[in-house]
């Protein structure tokens, strides 16, 4: 039973063994996190379409409650560029912006995700994350990328511009760009070119300085603050709302509220589709970073258990005045460089981010949106990688083709398209790929027992032995290609009397190649030609066994190559000389 409680409640096994050392460390990664996500939060909801104050509440419950059911004990649970984007298309088609109907919608989606998130959690569905490949996904966020830093440009211009692919983007802000506020661009572009510099260049600044390791980078993490902290004050000393510069105005000074999502059948229709693939790119990006950070201090992550950990945020969210969540890779990557030790930083967070939603709205009346569009533009484009494009060219023609698809159809039709054409293509792909397995007609390494492929190698072979070499698992989709194969291959030489499948390679055979291994063995036997196994693995040939294949078998399963191709040499030799 205990062991059933810690599979599901993974803060009984960390919380066991947690010290002061753990506390501070979890204390000081907190504080720099909370620091860095009260201008994120802000800004994110912002992109979302939201009030400035839910960015605040997705960032305080989601957060407890991973730390109670996630596994990864860097990952910083909260709302993300993408998400908050797939939140503004999915939303924006239903209500307007600024609307109750909007909010509404919003919690929904936040609970619907979490819904489908722990329901596969539940069913162990976590390597539904293998089915989208990383060139396709490294593509989607480019487009992605490049989508939302535009949309921010309205906020950066102080104009009015709407859309949700790069097309309808840039002919809105082309016809209202005369309506530009001046003082408002200055400020973003200010804003923008301070945080650019901070991300790369405050730090070595501060080290030149004297500043130690641990205060520049504290402080390098804190430029978004400082920013807001500097803008908000302008405007106010400046009265700069009056010249048009647009603020964020009366932010409500209080913890997150008790919501209940609208659960008509008619808007849960309406979202099911944008909940399910904000959770797969909300899972996937999350578990990506989870992984990576994990494997740095050899921890172990558990995909099930992280769909269970996101899904319970998500819940949260929804239940809390919020939007979708997930884990973020800025975030997480500070708060393992931070020094977290477990996920109990994610929650002294949550706290940081509770005293400010309670303490220091009243302190952002003034801050200008065009500086929370500085922080989300920033942010953003340092996710954006056009090399993508060159390395998926040079290592995969097929892989390029589904990255630059994914590429034009989030950028020129719409973020659902986009994601929906990544997964559609990411699956098709390996199917694709898996469908026409590469097999290899293979020969004897002189002096040695190994086979390796006649195109790539000086071998021996025997014009009446044939061995195939397959390098997939057999399934429904390439069970007729191997049909084929070995067909066209025996039927142009009318010499061979023994064709040997290698099957090294081969991790499994469904039904319906088996169905074609017995039409390739009766087929064969019509052409006088035995067909023989070698090398077939225990799970394989225990399915074999519990068929009548291996009765109808022309020819014989041998443990190794070498075996069988000596044996059907014999064979030959035999019979030619009776």
């Amino acid at each position: 039973m205990t062991q059933h409680l810690k599979r599901y409640l993974p803060i009984l096994s960390w919380g066991r063994t947690y010290d002061r050392q753990k506390f501070n460390g979890d204390l000081v990664a907190a504080v720099i996190v909370t620091i860095m996500l009260i201008p994120q939060s802000l800004a994110y909801a912002l992109l979302a379409g939201l009030p400035p104050e839910a960015g605040l509440y997705a960032s305080i419950a989601p957060i407890i409650l991973y730390t109670i059911f996630g596994t990864s004990r860097a990952l910083a649970v909260g709302p993300v560029a993408v998400v908050s984007l797939m939140t503004a298309a999915a939303l924006g088609n239903i209500a307007e912006q600024g609307t109750m109907g909007y909010a509404a919608a919003a919690l929904l989606l936040a609970g619907l995700s979490g819904v489908m998130l722990l329901a596969m959690g539940l069913l162990r569905l976590g390597f539904i994350a293998n089915f989208l490949s990383h060139p396709v996904i490294a593509g989607f966020i480019l487009a992605s990328g490049l989508i939302i830093a535009a949309s921010q440009l309205k906020h950066i211009l102080g104009i009015d511009a709407e859309g949700h692919n790069l097309l309808d983007l840039a002919s809105s802000l082309i016809a209202h760009l005369p309506e530009t506020n001046l003082v408002t661009a200055i400020i973003g572009a200010l804003a923008t070119a301070f945080l650019f510099w901070v991300r790369k260049g405050l730090k070595p600044a501060l080290l030149r300085l004297g500043v130690s390791e641990g205060g520049a980078n504290v402080i390098s993490k804190a430029g978004p603050v400082l920013v807001v902290v500097l803008t908000t004050l302008a405007v106010w000393a400046l009265g700069l709302a009056d010249q048009g510069v647009k603020i964020v105005g009366a932010v409500p000074q209080s913890l997150p509220p008790l919501t209940l999502p609208d659960f008509s059948l008619d808007l849960v229709g309406q979202l099911l589709l944008p909940a399910f693939l904000i959770s797969i790119i909300g899972f996937v990006e999350s578990i990506s970073v989870a992984q990576t950070l994990a494997a740095k201090k050899r921890e172990r992550i558990d995909p099930d258990q992280e769909l269970i950990g996101l899904g319970a945020a998500n819940v949260a969210a929804s239940v809390t005045g919020g939007f979708p969540v997930t884990g973020g890779f800025s975030r997480s990557v500070v708060n393992f460089d931070a020094g977290a030790e477990t996920p109990a930083a994610g929650a002294y967070t949550a706290i940081g981010l509770a005293i400010a939603a309670v303490a220091l709205t009243p302190l952002i009346y003034f801050l200008p949106k065009a500086t929370l569009a500085a922080t989300i533009i920033v942010a953003v484009l340092s996710l954006v990688d056009f090399s993508i494009l060159k390395r998926s060219w040079q290592y995969s023609k097929a892989d390029f083709a589904a990255v630059l698809a994914t590429i034009l159809l989030t950028l020129f039709v719409s973020v659902e398209a986009g994601v929906s054409a990544g997964v559609t293509l990411s699956i098709l792909l390996h199917l694709y790929k898996s469908s026409r397995p590469h097999i290899a007609e293979v020969g004897l390494v002189p002096g040695t027992e190994h086979f390796r492929n006649i195109l790539r190698h000086e071998v021996e072979t025997d014009p009446r032995v044939v061995t195939l070499r397959v390098d997939e698992s057999l399934y429904f989709a390439n069970a007729r290609f191997l049909e084929d194969s070995i067909q066209n291959r025996v039927a142009a030489d009318p010499d061979i009397r023994h064709v040997i499948l290698q099957c090294s390679a081969i991790n499994e055979i469904d039904l319906s190649a088996l169905e074609s291994l017995e039409a390739i063995n009766n087929r064969l036997d019509e052409m006088n030609v035995k067909l023989h196994l070698s090398e077939v693995k225990g799970p394989v040939m225990d399915r074999l066994q519990r068929s009548h294949f291996l009765d109808e078998l022309t020819g014989r399963v041998f443990l190794t190559q070498f075996e069988a191709a000596q044996v059907a040499r014999e064979s030959c030799n035999d019979t030619q000389a009776r």
